[in-house]
C-alpha cells in the first residue's frame, strides 16, 4: 500500500468521507492496514472530530443539528472500531 494512501485516497480525504458517510470503517477494511496507517488514520479521525465539534451549533436548525450529530456518531463509531482492531493487533495509537 502506498504511503498515506487508503484505496487510492489520502488519509485526510478518507476521514472526511467517513464523517460524511461515504465510507464505513470495519474490520475487513482494516485488515490490510499497517501500523503507521492505524496511527495516521486515528490522528486524522480525532482531528476531524474536533473540527466538527468546534463548528457553531445550529440552534434553531433541526436538520443541521441532526447532520452534525450524525457526523459525530460516524466518527465515534469509526474510532471505536479502529481502537478495538489496534488493541487486538497490539498497536499503540498514542
Amino acid at each position: 500500500m502506498a504511503e498515506g494512501q487508503i484505496r487510492g485516497k489520502s488519509v485526510v480525504s478518507v476521514s472526511k468521507d467517513i464523517a460524511e458517510g461515504f465510507m464505513v470503517l470495519n474490520p475487513l477494511v482494516l485488515k490490510r492496514f499497517e501500523k503507521e496507517m492505524y496511527k495516521a488514520l486515528h490522528q486524522q479521525l480525532k482531528k476531524v472530530q474536533r473540527e466538527v465539534r468546534s463548528e457553531s451549533f445550529p440552534t434553531h436548525d433541526t436538520m443541521g443539528i441532526r447532520r452534525r450529530n450524525t457526523r459525530l456518531q460516524r466518527l465515534h463509531t469509526a474510532l471505536v472500531v479502529l481502537e478495538h482492531a489496534a488493541k487486538e493487533k497490539r498497536i499503540p495509537l498514542l
